[in-house]
C-alpha cells in the first residue's frame, strides 16, 4: 500500500509577476533600504531593484487590499478582506510579522494611515457602516472606533501637523476627524459655492490645517479647517488617483495616465504624461505614486511598475508586469527551455522567463484567451479561445501560424500528443476535436462522449489513447485519432500517461477529501520522476501530495499565496520549479521545488509562519495513520462540558418567566431561614476525569495545599487538617497554576463565557478576573515567569488562546489555538512572548505579534510522526522545552525542530515538572521518575503502593500504581495527584502519606448519616461503599469494592447495618463497622434508586427501584413481605412516618403517592393531613409543604433532593445547578425565599442533615465529591459572610413611592436628533407650499415707487450714532427710509458671492436656569467655594459667587443628565458630565461622558458610550484616574473607564431596573454602590471584572428592599443609603446593620460625604417645620444631626443635590433654585432661579431697558435684569401661563393664561388693572398696538379679540378676527396699528384690519404694510427659515431685530438660528448656536438689539445671547 504520509519535500516561493493596480490605490512605495513594496493577491512583497530579488510576506489568507508605510519607512501594515479580516504590521526587512490586529472590521479593510510617530494607525473598513479605527498596533489594542459614513471611503490620512487630528474621503464627502478620549468626531467639509459637492479620492494634508485633495472630475480641492478655499481645475484630465507627499513637495497621479509634481504651496512643477513615452499605449491609467528624491514609482490599472528619472523623464523604466483584468487560466510550459506561456481574458499571451524572472515576449490577440499548449518541439504555441476559435503562433517571434472556429464556445484545453503529429482541442460544447498539426492543422478526428464541458485531458506516451474529465465527475478515453470512446476496460490497463492532469482517477483519489463529493480542485499535474503530484484549488492553496495518492483523504503539504481560485499549476520542464497562475489575483507565482534529499541540509527553511489554520482537517499534520490512543486519553477527549442551560442564562431564563411570577406573588412569601450553612470540608479531588485535570495540585508559599474540587478552589493546611475556600466560581474549575511567587492562583471555570479568577491563597480573595474570550470552558492556565502575564486555553471548536496582562484584565493577543483539544500552555520563561501548547497530535510554538500570536508546528523531520501529547515544559535555556507523550516518551525539543526522544513510562506521561536541576515525572503507570537535566539518566523512581503509606494518612489507597494526574515538588515533598481522587505527599526518602481522597469516576448518588455518630457512608457509580468520618480528622474510615455501582444507601436506626442499593436491581446489607456481608436480594433489573429502614426498630426495610416499585422487607425474617405498585415511573425519594405504617413515596413523574407497610396498599391523603402525620425522615420534594422550593425555571432544572432538620424547621435542598438552597419548613406558595450556596458544579444528588444537625452534608453528581457544611444559628454569623445570593426573586413588595421618583424614574429622555413639534400643527410647511409669483419677481425697470420697507426700524447698526429710544414710535411714512430699502438689496446682492454668513454673531452670555427636576447630585463647589458648578440643556455652568458671571461649557450635543467633580488634588476643577443619545453606535449622536477643565473649558477626553439612551450617573475614583458610569440602557449597565486614556475597563449589566447613582468609595479605586429601584448593590472591580453583592437585609427584623435613592460613605467600610421612605439605611460591608428611621418625611434624594471631616449632608423633601428641614447636617456615622430650613416660601421643598464646603451647604432643588446655607447662622442666599416646569412660552423684551419677563407652564411670571443677572420679580398666577407683552411704553404688561383668562398688570406697583376671561382655551399670543389704544388677545379657539384700552379696565371686546383656518400662534401689528398679521396652525398668516377684524385679502396692499414688529414664522419674506429636515419638526419661533437686518428663529430641535432678513430664498444661509434641549418655545431681541433671549421647552431655561457685530 502507498504510504500515506506526507511527502517529505517542500516549495519556496521565489517569484511573484504582477501587482495589484485594479480596485486598489496608494499602494506601492519605496522603503528605506530603497527596495520598493508593494502587494499583489495575499502576498506582501519587497523587491529589491539593485539586486533583482523579491522577498515575500505570507501572513495573510485572502486578498491584500490596503497598505501603508510606517513613517520610518521599514514597518509595513497590510489590510486583506474576508469575513474576519486583519491587519498586519510587518518588517520589510526580515518580512516578519510584528503584529496583527482583528476582530473589529468585517468584509475587508479599504484604508489604512500610520501617523507622524508612527504609534498609531488608524483602519477602515468595507462594512456598511465604513467603520474608522484607530489602533495602538504594537499592543495591537483598538483606541477608538467610529462609523466612517454612509458610503464607501477612498482615502484616510493623519493630519502630520496637528495631533489627534484626521481627514478621511470619499464618495460625495470628505469629513475632519479629531480623536479625544475614546471618541472620533468627525465635521464634514463645507463645500460651498467654491467647488461642487463630488466624490473625492485622494489626499494629503499639510500645515496650518490645509488638506490637499484630489476629486473624480480630475481637480483639486485645497481645504483650510473644514472650509473649501481653493480649487486647482484641471489638474488632470480626469479622477486623481493617488497622491504622495514628500519633502519636496506632493505627487499626483491619474486616470488620464499623467504623473503630475507639486511644489510644497501645490504650484506646478512638471508633468509627465506616460501615454506619450516609449512604454506608453492608450488607456494607461496610474494608480499609484511615490515620489522620493528623483525617482517617481508608478503602478497602473493594468498591473505594471514603472520607475521613472526625474531627468530622463520621456524613458521611464518597466520594472514589473503582469496580466490586467479579467481571469487568467491558460498556462504553458515550454517543452525543454525555462519559459512559462499565460494568457488571459485581457487578450494577451505573454511568455515569462523563469531564470531571469522577466517577461520576455507578449502579443495581444483578438479574444480572450482560455487555454494554451506547447507543441513538443517547442515550435508552435497553441491557444484556445473564449469564443470556441484556436489560434497557433510560432513561439520564435510570435506570428501567427493558424486560426480556426469550429466551435461556438469556449476552448478549455488543448494538448499536442507527444509524438507532435495531432492537436486536441477541448472546448465547453463537451467535445473534444483532433487536428493534424502536419496537415496546417485539418481536423481529422471528434470525441463525443462527455455529457458536460471538458476540463482536462492527457496523452498516451504512444499517442494512441487520450483521457478525458468532464464537468460532471467523469473521466473518459478514446482511441486516437479515430476519436472512438473506449470503454473495455482492460484495453486502459496498461496504458502509460505522458503527463497527468487530470484530476479524477486511481492515481489521484487522495486529492480529494474524504467524505465529500465537491469539485474544487482545478489542476493537476504529476511529476512521475520524483513522485510528486501538486494541485491547485478554489481556495488560493497549492498542494503537494505523493504519487500516485490512491485512497481518499490523502496527506498533503500546503502553501498560501494565492487569494481566491488557483486556476492552473505545472511543473518546468525539469521539475525544478512549479508555475500557478490565480484566476482574480491575474498573478503568477513561480515556486522553487526542494526534493527530499536536499531537505536535509535545508533544516533553515522552517514551516511557513501560519496565523491561520488549514481548512483541510489537519491533514499537514505530517502523519501517517493514528496510533491507537490510549484508552484514558480515549475518555478524556470525549468529554464534553457543554451545559444546555449556564448559570449566566438564569438572570434571562427569569425574566422569561416573570408571568408566572405574577400570579404567585399575590401570596405572602415566608422570608428566607434566619440560619446559615457554611463550607467546612470537602472531600475529593478533581483529578478522575477531564483533559482538564493536570498538573493542579501546587504548594503555597506557606506550605498549604492548593488544588480545586468542583466549583471550589481549596487550599488544605496539612498540619491542621482544615481547609479554606475560594467560592468565587459558580460551575467546575478546569484548571488551575500557581504564581512564580506561590501567593496568587489562577483557576478557571466553565461557562458559556468562561473565566479566569486569579485569587490570593492567603486572603481568599479575588484579584482579578478574565473574561470575554473562552466560550464553554478554560482548560488550561500558565502563569509568566515574571508574574504578569497569563495564558489561557479555551475548550470552543478553535481551542482559543489568549495572553493576559492579568493584573489589568487586559487581553494582549488570542489566536484561534487547534481545532484538536489542546491539553498545556506554558509561557517561555525566559521570552515572555513565546509560549508552547501540547494536545492531541499537537505540539506548536507560538510567538506574540501585537493582538495576535504566531503559531509554527512542530518539526519531527525524520522522526516520524506528531504524538499526543500530554504535558509539557520548558528546560534550562529559552529554546529547550521538553513534552510528554501518550505513548510514554518524553520529547526533547529545541526551538521548532524535535531532537530525540526517551521511553519514560510505560503508557502516557501525565505530568512534568521541571527543578532546577533535573526533572520530575509522573505516568499512567503510577510511578514517579526524577530524572537529570538532559534527561540521560533516570536517577529514582518512586512506586505508589498501599505498602509505603505512612501512618498518619487520611484514608487508604484503593489500589496500588494509580495513574498519576499531577506533581508538584516543594518543602522537602513531592506532592501527587491521581486519577481515583488522592492527594498523595511522597517524601524524598520514600514513605507516602495520604493527604485527601474522593469518589472516582462516574457519579455519586448515595448518601447516609448515621444515626448518632458523626459518620457518613457513600456509594457510588465507581463500585465503592466508603465510611467518611465527619469530625475534625476529616478521613476515609473504610472502603469496600462492589461488584456493580450503587446509587443509593442507608443506615439501620441502632446504626449496625448498612444497606446499600446497587445498579443491578440487587441490593445488600453490610456490617456498619466491617463493611462484611450480611444479606443480599437480587429482586429487581433496574437500578434501585432509595433504600430506607423503618425508624424504631428498624423492622422493615423499604427498597425502591427505577422500574416504579417499591419492596417492602421484613429485616428479621429476611423476607419480602409487600410490594407497592401504583406509580407510573421511577421512584426518587422515600419517607417512613414516625410509627413505621406508611411509606411517602416520590416519582420522576412528579407524583407524590402513600403507602401502607408492610403490605404496600396504597392510601389517599388530604394535603391538610399530610402535614400533621409526625414523619420520621423529610425528604421528599413534592407537595403542598415543599412548593416553594421548586425555581421560577422548574422546567429547565429538577430540585434532585431535599433533607428536613430534627426540629423541622429548615429544609435544605441541593439542584440540578449545583446549588444548596436553605428554605423555612414548610415552604408554601410558589417560589420561597431561601438562601443560596454555591459550592458543587453541576447537580447536587443528595442532602443529609447530621443525626444532631451540627452539619450539613451533600454530595455532587458529577464533581463526585462530598461537601460538609457547618450549620449556623441566627445571631453567632461570622463576620465572614459566606451567604451568598438571598432569593431568585426581587422581594414583590413595592419599594415605596413618590412622585419625583416615579417622574425620574420613567423620564423619557429625547434625543434633540428625533425630536417632533411640539405644536400639533397641520398643513403644509412652507417651504413645500405652491406659491404664485409676488410683486418682488416684477421686472427691475418698473416706475413703481420703491417697495416700502417690511419691518419700521430703529435705525440700530446702520450707522455709529446713539440710538434714540423711541418711547412712541411714530408711524413712518415708507419714503423716508426707501433710500435703506435699495442699499439693503443691493447688499444682499452682494453679499450672495462670498460665502455667505449674516454679520452678526451671538455669544451665550447667561442662562438662567438648573436641571433639578430629573437629574441629581448636580450642583458642586469648586475652588474653596468661589464657583459653582451646575448644568441646564446641554451647557455645563460655572457661576461665580461673588460676581454672578457665568461661563460656560458647550461641546456636549444634547442634554446633560448627570455631573461630578473630580475631588483628588491632582485634577484640580476636573469635571465629567454625561449626556443622553440615540443608540451605542459610537456615532456622534451616541451617548458620551465629558471630562473637561472648569476654569479653561479644555475638553480632555470623550467617552463614547454602549449605555443607549444616555448616562444617568458619573463618578471618579479616589486617585481621580478612573470613572464610573451607569446607562439609561434596559440592562442599566455599569462601565467603568480609564477616561485619561478613553478605555473602557470593565462592563457590566447593572440591575433589571432604574438605578439612579453609583459612587465610588471615597477611598478607594475598586470598591463602588449602586442604588436604585428597590436596589443596593456593593461591587468590586477586580481586574476588568465587576463582582457584586446584593444588600443583605436579613439581620433586622421586618427590614424590606426599598427603593435606594442615594449613597454615602463612612469609615471603616460603611455605607449609607437613603430611601423613599425617608429612612437612611446603614451597612457594614453587604449587611444591613442598623436603619435610622425617618432621617426625613420624605424621599431622601441626595447625599454628600464631605472628605475632609467625614461630616455627611442629606437632602430630602419636607414641609418647612420648627425643627425639621430639608437639609441636615450629619456626624459621621449618622447619629445626630442639624436640621436647616430653606426659606423658599414653598409648601414643600424638595432638595436634589447637596454639597458641603468651607461653612457652607451648597443645595439644588427640585424648583430650578441653587440656595447657599450658612452653616453658623442658617442663613439662605438663593444664587440662581429658574422656571421649575416649562415650556416657557410667554416672553417679552422691556421697550427701552435690558430687561425682560417670561411666562412659563408652572405659574409663574417672572421678571429678569440683564446687568444685575438675576430675577427681579417673580408673580404667581395661580394657573399656567402662556404668553406676556409689554404695553410700548413699558408700564403695562399683559399676561394670558392657559385657561383662557388675560391680566394687566401696572408695572410700577404691580397690581392688577384689569382682567378678563372670554374664552375657555388657552391664550397664545397677546399684543399692545404700537398706539396703545388696542389689545389683542389670540386664542387657540381659532379667533383674535380686540379690546380697546382706551375704555378703561373692564375690558370690554370691541371686536374679533372672523375666518382664522386654526390656532393662532404669533401676531404682529403694522406701525400704524391698522393691520394684524395672525400666523396659524395650519402654516397659514392671515391679515386682518383692525378693529374691524376683517381680513384682508389684497396682496397687493398687504406687500407694502410696514409691521411694527415681526414675529410670525410664515409669509413669504420668512420662507428661508424651515429646513429641509423639518419633516417632523417646526420652527416656532421667531423675532427681526429692531434694526430690521437680521432674524433669529427658534425650532424643535433646540437650535438658535441667526438669518438675514427678508429671507426669500428657500433654505437660506445661516448660523446656528448650540444650548437647548428640544423645543425652543420663544425668543426675543432686546431693545437696542443688544441682546437675545431664548426659551426652552424641555429645559424650562432662558439663555441670553450677546449680540456682536462680526466685522466683514
Amino acid at each position: 500500500m502507498a504510504d500515506r504520509s506526507a511527502p517529505n519535500c517542500h516549495l519556496r516561493l521565489e517569484w511573484v509577476y504582477g501587482y495589484r493596480g485594479h480596485q486598489c490605490r496608494n499602494n506601492l512605495y519605496y522603503t528605506a533600504a530603497k527596495e520598493i513594496v508593494y502587494f499583489v493577491a495575499g502576498v506582501g512583497v519587497v523587491y529589491s531593484p539593485r539586486d533583482h530579488r523579491q522577498k515575500f510576506y505570507l501572513g495573510h489568507q485572502d486578498d491584500i487590499i490596503s497598505l501603508a508605510l510606517h513613517p520610518e519607512r521599514v514597518l509595513v501594515a497590510t489590510g486583506q478582506v474576508g469575513k474576519e479580516p486583519y491587519i498586519c504590521v510587518w518588517d520589510s526587512y526580515t518580512v516578519q510579522t510584528i503584529s496583527i490586529l482583528k476582530d473589529v472590521h468585517t468584509h475587508g479593510i479599504a484604508c489604512l494611515a500610520f501617523d507622524l510617530d508612527g504609534q498609531r494607525l488608524v483602519s477602515v473598513g468595507l462594512d456598511s457602516k465604513n467603520t474608522i479605527c484607530v489602533w495602538d498596533w504594537r499592543k495591537g489594542k483598538m483606541l477608538s472606533m467610529a462609523p466612517g459614513h454612509t458610503d464607501r471611503i477612498f482615502d484616510i490620512s493623519w493630519d502630520l501637523y496637528q495631533p489627534n487630528k484626521l481627514v478621511s474621503c470619499g464618495v460625495k464627502h470628505i469629513k475632519f476627524w479629531s480623536l479625544c478620549g475614546n471618541s472620533l468626531t468627525p465635521k464634514r467639509g463645507v463645500f460651498g459655492k467654491t467647488g461642487d459637492l463630488q466624490t473625492i479620492l485622494c489626499l494629503a494634508c499639510a500645515r496650518d490645517e490645509v488638506t490637499h485633495s484630489g476629486a473624480l472630475n480630475g481637480d483639486i480641492y485645497v481645504w483650510k479647517g473644514i472650509n473649501l478655499i481653493r480649487t486647482i481645475q484641471g489638474a488632470h484630465a480626469a479622477g486623481i488617483f493617488s497622491m504622495n507627499a514628500c519633502e519636496e513637495g506632493f505627487a499626483t497621479g491619474g486616470r488620464d495616465g499623467c504623473v503630475r509634481l507639486w511644489d510644497l504651496n501645490f504650484k506646478p512643477i512638471t508633468v509627465i504624461d506616460l501615454r506619450e513615452t516609449d512604454q506608453g499605449y492608450k488607456g494607461l491609467s496610474v494608480r499609484s505614486v511615490c515620489w522620493r528624491g528623483d525617482h517617481i514609482l508608478v503602478g497602473t490599472q493594468d498591473s505594471e511598475i514603472f520607475e521613472i528619472v526625474v531627468h530622463e523623464r520621456n524613458k521611464p523604466f518597466l520594472i514589473m508586469q503582469g496580466h490586467c483584468e479579467g481571469e487568467l487560466w491558460a498556462l504553458a510550459v515550454h517543452p525543454t527551455k525555462p519559459l512559462a506561456m499565460t494568457g488571459s481574458d485581457d487578450r494577451s499571451v505573454r511568455i515569462w522567463s523563469l531564470i531571469d524572472h522577466a517577461l520576455i515576449a507578449r502579443c495581444n490577440m483578438e479574444e480572450p484567451i482560455r487555454c494554451a499548449a506547447v507543441s513538443t518541439d517547442g515550435i508552435h504555441l497553441a491557444l484556445g479561445m473564449k469564443d470556441g476559435s484556436f489560434t497557433v503562433l510560432r513561439v520564435r517571434d510570435m506570428t501567427e501560424v493558424v486560426h480556426i472556429k469550429d466551435r461556438k464556445e469556449a476552448i478549455h484545453e488543448l494538448k499536442y500528443s507527444p509524438d507532435g503529429t495531432f492537436l486536441a482541442v477541448g472546448s465547453n460544447d463537451s467535445s473534444v476535436d483532433i487536428y493534424g498539426v502536419v496537415q496546417r492543422y485539418k481536423k481529422i478526428g471528434e470525441c463525443i462522449g462527455s455529457v458536460s464541458f471538458i476540463t482536462h485531458m492527457d496523452w498516451s506516451s504512444d499517442s494512441k489513447y487520450l483521457q478525458t474529465n468532464d464537468g460532471s465527475g467523469k473521466r473518459l478515453f478514446y482511441k486516437m485519432p479515430s476519436g472512438k470512446e473506449v470503454t473495455n476496460k482492460e484495453e486502459i490497463k496498461g496504458v502509460q500517461w505522458v503527463s497527468w492532469t487530470c484530476v479524477y482517477g486511481l492515481e489521484v483519489n487522495g486529492i480529494w477529501p474524504k467524505y465529500s463529493d465537491i469539485n474544487d480542485i482545478n489542476s493537476v499535474d504529476g511529476n512521475f520522476n520524483g513522485q510528486i503530484l501538486v494541485t491547485a484549488d478554489d481556495y488560493g492553496i497549492v498542494k503537494l501530495f505523493r504519487y500516485p495518492c490512491l485512497r481518499k483523504g490523502a496527506k498533503f503539504k500546503k502553501y498560501l499565496g494565492h487569494s481566491a481560485h488557483v486556476t492552473n499549476v505545472r511543473w518546468s520542464h525539469d521539475h525544478q520549479w512549479i508555475v500557478s497562475i490565480g484566476g482574480a489575483d491575474h498573478s503568477v507565482f513561480q515556486w522553487k521545488f526542494i526534493p527530499e534529499r536536499k531537505l536535509k541540509d535545508s533544516l533553515h527553511i522552517a514551516p511557513q509562519e501560519s496565523l491561520v489554520d488549514s481548512n483541510s482537517d489537519e491533514s499537514d499534520s505530517d502523519q501517517s495513520d493514528v496510533p491507537e490512543l490510549d484508552s484514558e486519553i480515549e475518555q478524556e477527549t470525549q468529554i464534553t462540558y457543554r451545559r444546555q442551560v449556564y448559570k449566566e442564562d438564569l438572570p434571562q431564563l427569569k425574566e422569561q418567566c416573570k408571568e408566572k411570577r405574577k400570579s404567585a406573588a399575590s401570596k405572602r412569601r415566608e422570608r428566607a431561614p434566619g440560619n446559615s450553612i457554611r463550607l467546612h470540608f470537602v472531600h475529593g479531588y478533581e483529578n478522575y476525569r477531564g483533559y482538564d485535570c493536570r498538573s493542579n495540585l501546587f504548594y503555597t508559599q506557606t506550605g498549604e495545599i492548593v488544588y480545586h474540587v468542583a466549583a471550589v478552589g481549596v487550599v488544605y493546611n496539612r498540619q491542621q487538617n482544615t481547609q479554606r475556600f475560594y467560592l468565587g466560581h459558580d460551575d467546575d474549575i478546569l484548571c488551575l497554576a500557581i504564581h512564580p511567587l506561590k501567593d496568587y492562583v489562577a483557576t478557571g471555570q466553565v461557562g458559556r463565557d468562561s473565566s479566569v479568577h486569579i485569587w490570593d491563597t492567603e486572603t481568599i480573595k479575588p484579584l482579578s478576573v478574565l473574561k470575554g474570550y473562552h466560550q464553554y470552558g478554560v482548560c488550561a492556565v500558565d502563569f509568566s515567569a515574571d508574574g504578569k502575564r497569563l495564558a489561557s486555553v479555551g475548550i470552543d471548536d478553535n481551542h482559543t488562546i489568549v495572553l493576559w496582562d492579568w493584573k489589568k484584565g487586559e487581553k494582549l493577543s488570542a489566536v484561534r489555538g487547534s481545532k484538536d483539544k489542546i491539553f498545556v500552555v506554558k509561557i517561555n520563561p525566559y521570552i515572555p512572548d513565546k509560549l508552547i501548547t501540547a494536545g492531541i497530535k499537537h505540539m506548536k510554538f507560538w510567538r506574540r505579534a501585537g493582538g495576535g500570536l504566531i503559531g509554527r508546528k512542530g518539526c519531527i523531520g525524520a522522526m516520524g510522526r506528531t504524538d499526543t501529547m500530554m504535558c509539557a515544559v520548558y528546560g534550562w535555556t529559552e529554546e529547550m522545552a521538553f513534552s510528554g507523550t501518550s505513548t510514554g516518551d518524553v520529547c526533547i525539543w529545541r526551538d521548532l525542530f524535535l531532537i530525540k526522544t526517551v521511553k519514560a513510562h510505560d503508557g502516557p506521561v501525565f505530568s512534568m515538572h521541571a527543578l532546577e536541576k533535573g526533572f520530575v515525572t509522573g505516568g499512567k503507570d503510577g510511578v514517579v521518575a526524577l530524572w537529570d537535566d538532559t534527561f540521560e539518566r533516570c536517577l529514582k523512581t518512586y512506586a505508589i503502593k498501599r505498602a509505603a503509606l505512612a501512618p498518619g494518612s487520611k484514608g487508604l489507597l484503593l489500589e496500588d500504581n494509580p495513574s498519576i494526574r499531577a506533581i508538584s515538588l516543594g518543602h522537602g515533598h513531592i506532592l501527587v495527584g491521581t486519577k481515583n481522587g488522592e492527594i498523595l505527599e511522597v517524601d524524598k526518602s520514600g514513605p507516602i502519606t495520604l493527604l485527601v481522597q474522593g469518589h472516582m469516576e462516574g457519579e455519586v448518588w448515595g448518601l447516609a448519616t448515621h444515626p448518632h455518630l458523626p459518620i457518613c457512608a457513600t456509594v457510588s457509580d465507581d463500585k465503592t461503599l466508603r465510611i467518611w468520618d465527619l469530625s475534625p480528622s476529616h478521613c476515609m474510615l473504610a472502603v469496600r469494592k462492589l461488584k456493580k455501582g450503587g446509587r443509593c444507601c442507608c443506615f439501620s436506626p441502632d446504626g449496625k447495618a448498612l444497606a446499600v442499593g446497587l445498579n443491578d436491581g440487587s441490593f445488600l446489607m453490610v456490617n456498619a463497622d466491617t463493611l462484611e456481608d450480611l444479606v443480599s436480594f437480587h429482586h429487581r433489573k433496574d437500578v434501585i434508586s432509595e433504600i430506607r429502614f423503618s425508624p424504631g426498630a428498624g423492622k422493615y426495610l423499604a427498597v425502591a427501584s427505577c422500574d416504579s416499585f417499591v419492596d417492602i422487607y421484613n429485616v428479621m425474617s429476611s423476607k419480602r413481605v409487600g410490594i407497592c405498585k401504583g406509580a407510573s415511573s421511577y421512584i426518587t425519594h422515600m419517607d417512613w412516618d414516625i410509627r413505621g405504617k406508611l411509606l411517602q413515596v416520590n416519582t420522576g413523574a412528579k407524583e407524590q403517592l402513600f403507602f401502607e407497610a408492610p403490605r404496600g396498599k396504597r392510601q389517599t391523603i388530604p394535603s391538610l393531613e399530610i402535614e400533621k402525620i409526625g414523619w420520621a425522615s423529610w425528604t421528599s420534594v413534592l407537595g403542598s409543604c415543599c412548593e416553594g422550593i421548586w425555581p421560577i425555571i422548574g422546567e429547565v432544572t429538577d430540585v434532585t433532593a431535599s433533607c428536613l432538620t430534627s426540629d423541622s424547621k429548615v429544609l435544605a435542598t441541593g439542584d440540578d445547578f449545583g446549588f444548596v438552597k436553605l428554605f423555612r419548613f414548610p415552604a408554601k406558595g410558589k417560589f420561597g425565599k431561601f438562601k443560596r450556596y454555591v459550592a458543587h458544579s453541576t447537580h447536587v444528588t443528595n442532602v443529609r442533615w447530621t443525626h444532631e444537625d451540627s452539619l450539613l452534608v451533600t454530595v455532587g453528581g458529577a464533581d463526585t465529591s462530598l461537601m460538609l457544611w457547618t450549620y449556623e444559628m441566627e445571631g453567632h454569623r461570622d463576620s465572614r459572610q459566606y451567604d451568598s445570593e438571598e432569593s431568585d426573586l426581587d422581594s414583590e413588595e413595592d419599594g415605596g413611592y413618590d412622585s419625583d421618583v416615579t417622574r425620574e424614574n420613567e423620564m423619557n429622555y429625547t434625543i434633540k436628533a428625533l425630536s417632533t413639534n411640539i405644536r400639533p400643527m397641520l398643513g403644509i410647511k412652507p417651504h413645500l407650499q405652491q406659491k404664485e409669483p409676488s410683486l418682488d419677481e416684477r421686472p427691475p425697470v418698473s416706475r413703481a415707487l420703491p417697495q416700502p420697507e417690511k419691518l419700521q426700524t430703529n435705525n440700530v447698526g446702520k450707522k455709529k450714532r446713539p440710538i434714540e429710544v423711541q418711547c412712541h414710535p411714530i408711524p413712518q411714512t415708507c419714503l423716508s427710509h426707501s433710500f435703506l430699502q435699495s442699499l439693503s438689496v443691493t447688499e444682499t446682492t452682494l453679499s450672495a458671492c462670498v460665502v455667505w454668513s449674516p454679520s452678526w454673531d451671538l455669544v451665550l452670555e447667561l442662562v438662567f436656569g438648573y436641571r433639578g427636576k430629573d437629574c441629581r447630585n448636580n450642583v458642586h463647589y469648586l475652588n474653596d467655594g468661589a464657583d459653582i458648578i451646575y448644568h441646564t440643556a446641554s451647557v455645563g455652568i460655572l457661576y461665580n459667587v461673588a460676581t454672578g458671571s457665568q461661563s460656560f461649557y458647550q461641546e456636549h450635543n444634547d442634554d446633560i443628565l448627570c455631573l461630578t467633580v473630580n475631588q483628588h488634588p491632582k485634577f484640580t476643577n476636573l469635571v465629567a458630565t454625561g449626556q443622553v443619545g440615540d443608540s451605542a453606535d459610537m456615532s456622534a449622536t451616541a451617548p458620551s461622558i465629558h471630562v473637561w477643565d472648569a476654569m479653561s473649558k479644555r475638553t480632555l477626553s470623550v467617552l463614547r458610550c454602549y449605555h443607549s439612551k444616555g448616562v444617568c450617573s458619573v463618578s471618579f475614583s479616589a486617585t481621580g484616574k478612573l470613572l464610573l458610569s451607569v446607562g439609561l440602557d434596559p440592562e442599566h449597565t455599569i462601565t467603568i473607564w480609564k477616561w485619561q486614556e478613553g478605555a473602557k475597563i470593565a462592563n457590566r449589566a447593572g440591575h433589571n431596573q432604574r438605578i439612579f447613582v453609583a459612587e465610588f468609595r471615597p477611598d478607594s479605586d475598586t470598591q463602588f454602590v449602586s442604588v436604585g429601584v428597590k436596589h443596593v448593590r456593593f461591587w468590586t472591580l477586580a481586574g476588568r471584572a465587576l463582582l457584586s453583592k446584593k444588600g443583605l437585609l436579613s439581620s433586622i427584623e421586618d427590614a424590606r428592599m426599598q427603593t435606594m435613592l442615594s449613597v454615602a460613605f463612612g469609615a471603616n467600610n460603611l455605607t449609607f443609603t437613603g430611601t423613599i421612605s425617608g429612612d437612611v439605611c446603614v451597612w457594614k460591608d453587604h449587611v444591613l446593620v442598623r436603619i435610622v428611621a425617618k432621617a426625613h418625611n420624605g424621599p431622601v434624594f441626595t447625599m454628600y460625604t464631605t472628605l475632609r471631616d467625614g461630616l455627611i449632608v442629606t437632602g430630602g423633601k419636607e414641609r418647612p417645620s420648627k425643627e425639621g428641614g430639608a437639609v441636615k447636617l450629619w456626624d459621621q456615622e449618622l447619629k445626630r444631626c442639624r436640621a436647616f430650613r430653606l426659606e423658599t416660601g414653598q409648601m414643600t421643598d424638595c432638595v436634589r443635590s447637596v454639597c458641603r464646603g468651607k461653612g457652607k451647604i451648597l443645595v439644588g432643588t427640585r424648583n430650578a433654585e441653587i440656595i447657599e446655607v450658612g452653616e453658623k447662622n442658617a442663613a439662605c442666599n438663593i444664587l440662581i432661579n429658574g422656571h421649575m416646569d416649562g415650556p416657557i412660552w410667554g416672553l417679552a423684551t422691556h421697550p427701552s431697558r435690558d430687561l425682560f419677563l417670561s411666562a412659563a407652564e408652572d405659574g409663574t411670571v417672572r421678571l429678569w435684569d440683564i446687568a444685575e443677572k438675576k430675577m427681579l420679580n417673580k408673580v404667581s398666577l395661580g394657573h399656567a401661563a402662556r404668553t406676556v407683552c409689554y404695553s410700548p411704553e413699558g408700564d403695562m404688561v399683559a399676561i394670558g393664561m392657559k385657561n383662557g383668562e388675560f391680566i394687566v398688570l401696572l408695572v410700577t406697583s404691580l397690581k392688577i388693572w384689569g382682567k378678563k376671561r372670554d374664552r375657555r382655551s388657552a391664550i397664545q399670543d397677546i399684543r399692545f398696538s404700537p398706539d396703545s389704544r388696542y389689545l389683542a388677545v389670540g386664542t387657540s379657539e381659532n379667533a383674535v379679540d380686540f379690546y380697546d384700552l382706551t375704555l378703561g379696565p373692564t375690558l370690554n371686546r370691541v371686536s374679533y378676527c372672523k375666518d382664522i383656518s386654526s390656532f393662532v400662534i404669533q401676531m404682529d401689528f403694522s406701525a400704524d396699528s391698522c393691520y394684524l398679521q395672525v400666523s396659524t396652525g395650519s402654516y397659514k398668516r392671515q391679515v386682518f384690519e383692525v378693529p374691524l377684524g376683517k381680513q384682508l385679502m389684497d396682496q397687493a396692499v398687504i406687500d407694502r404694510i410696514t409691521w411694527a414688529t415681526w414675529t410670525s414664522v410664515l409669509g413669504d419674506e420668512v420662507v428661508g427659515i424651515w429646513s429641509r429636515h423639518a419633516e417632523k419638526a417646526d420652527v416656532n419661533c421667531a423675532c427681526v431685530s429692531h434694526s430690521g437686518i437680521s432674524l433669529v428663529t427658534g425650532d424643535d430641535f433646540g437650535m438658535v438660528k441667526l438669518f438675514d432678513f427678508p429671507c426669500p430664498e428657500k433654505f437660506a444661509k445661516h448660523k446656528r448656536f448650540l444650548g437647548h434641549s428640544a423645543h425652543l418655545t420663544n425668543i426675543r431681541f432686546t431693545s437696542g438689539d443688544k441682546y437675545v433671549v431664548s426659551a426652552g421647552g424641555d429645559d424650562c431655561s432662558l439663555f441670553i445671547w450677546k449680540c456682536v457685530h462680526m466685522p466683514h
